[in-house]
């Protein structure tokens, strides 16, 4: 099987788990390449078994590219088995409000994918400006859920077991439409 897994990333982490995301799928003998949502077109869909996007939520909202992505190629999206992702801090202590992302998100682009996961993401404060810095902590500080607030040290809660598990049966998923495509289209 051929996969395509895009991902609209500000920071990293949402890179990191598409990544991750393809890297199980090539263990299992299975081809996959990542590519940023930004650097998308429908040629790159062309010769996909399945299409999983990942996208970041920042300031309560998803990446814009990755809402646009998904509303242009709908049509290919819905026929292709087709997998989406969200990382927040929200997925971490307030899973209402992870859901209501991905809520919004299928509201914004009329996609309805068969297999949705929201991920934890991280805290980099390491990597982070003076102001954002202070500014995260104090959401941190906040948030519910225990969000670390060291800002000497980074934090990652993604649970990478479920990331697995969601590209497993991902993987599952496809194999099982391309089963029934093919069942359809046998002679009797």
């Amino acid at each position: 099987m051929n996969i395509c897994v895009l991902y609209a990333s500000k920071e990293g982490q949402t890179a990191r788990i598409a990544e991750y995301i393809a890297q199980v799928i090539r263990d299992r003998g299975h081809h996959a390449q990542t590519i940023d949502v930004r650097d998308a077109t429908a040629a790159d869909l062309r010769g996909c078994d399945g299409v999983v996007i990942g996208s970041s939520i920042h300031m309560g909202k998803h990446d814009k590219h990755a809402v646009a992505f998904a509303r242009e190629h709908l049509p290919t999206l819905e026929r292709l088995p087709s997998a989406f992702f969200s990382v927040s801090l929200a997925a971490h202590g307030d899973p209402d409000e992870a859901a209501r992302y991905v809520a919004e998100f299928e509201e914004a682009t009329g996609w309805r994918p068969l297999r949705v996961a929201r991920f934890s993401g991280a805290l980099l404060y390491t990597q982070y400006g003076f102001l954002k810095r202070r500014i995260l902590k104090k959401i941190a500080t906040e948030a519910p859920g225990g969000l670390g607030t060291d800002t000497s040290r980074d934090y990652v809660y993604t649970e990478w077991d479920g990331v697995t598990r969601f590209a497993e049966g991902f993987l599952r998923d496809v194999a099982a439409a391309a089963a029934a495509a093919q069942e359809t289209s046998s002679p009797a």
